[in-house]
């Protein structure tokens, strides 16, 4: 995880009484904050990112049933060519010098469409870097190399994977999957295998076998179980229900660092889908878990115990004891959101909200129940590729995602300001709207990982 610095007030007031180049720096830092701030209010993206829309959608009528646009992404040479967005002359606003860079400047990028203030209609920047059908030619080509190059595996996922390719993709961005061809399906075999024996040996026992403790925590996976994604009906059927559970418990025992814990269940559904998507063809809404034989059954859950140990790998002491992993993150989030914008963290902070009371859910469970379902599965194609850097990105996506409603929330009381965080007005969102959160906080990532005495940790 990458780490910030800590610099403090008075430290930052005498850098700026010195006559040097910080006092440069500062200024074009204020700068590029002033144009976060317009951004916010539609004016403009600061500096190089270019904005555009993809021509050429990916077919996602697959899982979901209706086909979804999906933002072009772009290349580092694209961020290097300064554009305008597409406003008349008197509308334009001038730009910092801001270009947008990953952490090893080579990630891909995306890029939506964006709305004027009056609420007309989107407009867009032309210039398209490649076609999709060329994207997934780089896709095909990566995945079908005698070994799979992981880094650039993870550019190209970070701006969505294809679906048909998902499932893949996933396992060898997690590490489940080695990156070696020919070694592979050996290993999927064997962990599989691994995972039925592990199910004999903590599942499929007698009750009298299970300690109190081992009780009462499967009796909490079965009573999370039907609460999980209730707006999907899918996950309302027994068998995948049945599978839910196997799979939880059975990572519950081998994990007795942080057992179950409320929320992991959200975490397993994204995986299951996936997975799932291999056997199952057309919309979710028409999947059958009973059409599928009991050893394909056998090997999604045990896909979904794997990648989900590796997810989780990387942030357990989110789900250990008081859950120190999660408050850090809160507290992050908040300094971020006062950096970025001042005006609604101090409307908050006056109203007396604690970020706890929205945002250990927000990261409990990794932000799935704040979006419309059908794009977890996007959202976490961002998630994977940024491996174990997931958590330190994950507090950027959170402020994208709160300030949306920055003027909003301010016009709202403490009770308001609840009522609205726990439902957010997500429900019909499209794939534009989650790039759009997706490349603030890749933007804002970039700024402040470049600058990071310029955030408190």
């Amino acid at each position: 995880m990458r780490n910030t610095h800590n610099t403090s007030d008075g430290a930052a007031d005498s850098l700026r009484q010195e006559d040097d180049p910080i006092d440069d720096l500062d200024s074009r830092l204020n700068q590029t904050f002033e144009s976060v701030q317009g951004l916010l209010k539609g004016r403009s993206f600061p500096g190089k990112v270019l904005l555009s829309r993809r021509p050429e959608p990916f077919d996602h009528s697959g899982i979901y049933g209706s086909p979804r646009a999906y933002a072009r992404s772009l290349s580092q040479n694209d961020a290097g060519s300064s554009r305008q967005s597409d406003k008349p002359p008197e509308e334009q606003h001038p730009t910092s010098s801001f270009t947008a860079s990953n952490r090893d400047e080579s990630k891909s990028k995306p890029s939506v469409c964006t709305t004027n203030t009056s609420g007309e209609s989107q407009k867009t920047v032309v210039g398209a870097r490649v076609t999709d059908s060329a994207r997934m030619m780089k896709f095909k080509r990566e995945l079908s190399a005698p070994t799979v190059t992981l880094e650039k595996l993870r550019d190209l996922a970070w701006s969505g994977v294809p679906p048909d390719m998902r499932p893949n993709v996933w396992r060898l961005l997690l590490g489940y999957a080695p990156p070696n061809s020919d070694r592979r399906e050996g290993v999927l075999r064997r962990k599989r295998l691994e995972y039925l024996d592990y199910v004999a040996q903590y599942y499929d026992v007698p009750e009298t076998e299970r300690s109190d403790d081992e009780a009462n925590m499967l009796r909490q996976i079965a009573v999370d179980c039907p609460r999980t994604v209730p707006d999907v009906t899918f996950f309302q059927q027994a068998a995948v229900q049945k599978s839910l559970e196997r799979i939880l418990y059975t990572w519950a025992i081998r994990h007795p660092a942080s057992g179950y814990v409320q929320g992991i269940n959200d975490l397993v559904t994204p995986f299951l889908v996936v997975f799932l998507s291999e056997h199952l063809e057309g919309s979710i809404d028409s999947w059958s878990a009973s059409n599928l034989s009991k050893e394909k059954i056998s090997n999604v859950e045990a896909d979904c115990y794997w990648c989900l140990s590796k997810l989780l790998d990387g942030m357990q002491d989110h789900y250990t004891f008081a859950q120190p992993g999660i408050q850090r993150l809160v507290f992050k989030f908040k300094e971020l959101v006062r950096r970025i914008d001042e005006p609604v963290s101090t409307h908050m902070e006056e109203q007396g909200l604690e970020y706890l009371q929205f945002a250990f859910r927000w990261f409990n469970c990794l932000l799935i129940r704040e979006i419309p379902f059908n794009l977890v599965t996007r959202l976490w194609d961002t998630y994977l590729a940024e491996g174990d850097a997931l958590p330190d990105f994950l507090v950027y996506i959170a402020a994208s995602l709160l300030l949306t409603w920055s003027d909003k929330i301010q016009k709202l009381d403490f009770p308001g300001i609840v009522m609205f965080l726990q439902h957010l007005p997500t429900h019909n969102w499209t794939d534009q709207e989650l790039e759009m959160v997706l490349s603030r906080a890749f933007m804002w990532h970039t700024m402040f990982n470049s600058a990071p005495s310029h955030l408190a940790s």
